[in-house]
């Protein structure tokens, strides 16, 4: 057992543990101000802004993409590295209060491109908004303004709905964003000196690394075996992000690896595609989340209050109080990070799954090998045959958040980032800044000091609040 150093610690991780899964997110209407005054000024017309190949501007003009925009004070910009929720709110926080920055990636790119077709968010409506400091910038509103019908918690949102909200909330709250890929980023003389795909180099204040799980995705050691140039779709191995289409393995014999959302959505997937999928499960069971109660009795709500993760007051806590979790004792946050909502279904997934696609759980994969018909070969342990032959093996098997794989850090500037404690991930301060001045990082990365909100959409608003409010009144002042 963790010593977590204090009872409370204690029962706040085991309380997580227990946890049923929601998200959620918040607005900061002082910043909002600024953002109407600085960014959104009113013309005589009322005229919109025209739409060309990258993401409009929200106020008037196009500026040119390789002219930083003006920090205050003429300093250079800070630059954004990722376009998904994380890196979007950010710059819209950013923006409203005035600094200058560049924002680098495509809008919601792991979303439309790291997600199979047909997928759906776990999350709920109301825990997936996207965080700007003005009103009407939430999921909702959006719904609203396409005339599309109001989203419940009995609806389960398509990806392709999250996407294009993503891309509405850039075009009104971020401005233009750059889909040039950043090669590089080093330490310079006035802060960073951050190289992009095609030439250009910049000198940036400072640098904001919001690029979500790209890079990241984790494939057990027991696989490598038979796919040496690591997983991908035409290969024996591929991971779930690799997908945007299961379509392909119409047909085939697929052994998808975990027991998680995207396990099974993707056997549910595979399924519906004409393929034969089996769900090879290592928990002696397969956990679903419940059908949602609009309307709760009092009581209820009093013993397990609605929170951005979930229901009770320990994920109330975790969801509310990020800072707070940072000042655990380090292995009380790593206990909360490894074990706090661990793999589970969507509850609208589940007549999808059940009687219908087979689960063998208690299963491990003990070795892979491929056989003579060009197919796998899995050894299992557990309850039935200990031999599976299939044509593809999907791993569902998650990321690992290590710092090392984001390669467009300089290594230079990786070996100064202090690592949290009993991991690969960084250290953060309560303003999500590195070790390494200036250098900051937001999104799942964050979660082994911030807790399990950081996993989420739901974390939006805490990070770009304080990430935002520290540039622009500590770390940017002359």
């Amino acid at each position: 057992m963790v010593n977590c150093r204090s009872s409370s610690a204690k029962s706040l991780v085991d309380g997580c543990v227990a946890g049923t899964l929601v998200h959620r997110g918040g607005e900061n209407p002082e910043a909002g101000k600024r953002f109407r005054a600085q960014c959104c000024p009113r013309s005589g017309t009322g005229a919109r802004p025209s739409r060309g190949k990258h993401v409009t501007q929200p106020w008037s003009g196009q500026r040119d993409r390789r002219a930083p925009l003006a920090a205050k004070g003429g300093r250079s910009p800070v630059v954004v590295i990722g376009a998904g929720p994380y890196g979007l709110s950010v710059a819209a926080h950013l923006r409203a209060q005035g600094v200058g920055v560049r924002v680098f990636g495509e809008v919601m790119g792991s979303w439309r491109h790291a997600m199979a077709t047909g997928m759906f968010l776990k999350s709920t409506p109301d825990a997936t908004d996207l965080s700007a400091p003005v009103a009407g910038a939430r999921l909702a509103d959006y719904c609203r303004a396409q005339g599309q019908d109001e989203l419940t918690e009995l609806t389960p949102i398509p990806c392709t709905i999250f996407v294009a909200y993503g891309q509405w909330f850039a075009d009104r709250y971020v401005g233009e964003v750059e889909q040039s890929r950043i090669t590089s980023v080093e330490r310079g003389p006035a802060g960073f000196v951050v190289h992009v795909e095609g030439g250009e180099e910049l000198a940036a204040q400072a640098v904001v690394v919001a690029t979500g799980l790209s890079g990241l995705a984790h494939v057990p050691e027991q696989f490598r075996a038979v796919t040496p140039a690591g997983p991908h779709p035409d290969g024996l191995v591929s991971h779930t992000s690799q997908h945007q289409d299961l379509a392909r393995y119409a047909g085939q014999r697929v052994a998808v690896i975990g027991g998680g959302q995207s396990a099974l959505e993707s056997a549910a997937l595979l399924h519906e595609a004409r393929a034969i999928p089996t769900v090879l499960v290592r928990e002696s069971r397969v956990l679903w989340g419940e059908l949602p109660r609009l309307e709760r009795p009092l009581p209820h709500r009093v013993v397990w209050p609605s929170a951005a993760l979930g229901t009770g007051w320990s994920l109330l806590a975790v969801s509310r109080a990020p800072g707070a979790v940072r000042r655990l004792p380090a292995a009380a946050r790593m206990y909360l990070f490894r074990r706090a909502l661990g793999p589970s279904g969507g509850w609208w997934l589940r007549e999808r799954v059940e009687g219908i696609v087979p689960v063998r759980t208690g299963c491990s994969v003990e070795g892979v090998e491929a056989d003579r018909s060009g197919g796998a070969l899995l050894r299992l342990s557990g309850p039935g045959p200990d031999v599976l032959s299939v044509d593809h093996v999907l791993a569902a098997t998650g990321y690992r958040l290590d710092l090392e794989r984001l390669p467009f850090l300089a290594a230079s500037l990786r070996r100064e980032v202090r690592r949290a404690g009993g991991s690969a991930a960084p250290y953060l301060s309560a303003s999500f800044e590195s070790s390494v001045p200036r250098l900051y990082f937001t999104g799942s990365l964050t979660a082994p000091c911030f807790g399990p909100v950081m996993r989420f959409v739901a974390g939006t608003a805490f990070a770009a609040t304080r990430i935002s409010r520290h540039l622009s009144r500590g770390a940017l002042r002359p």
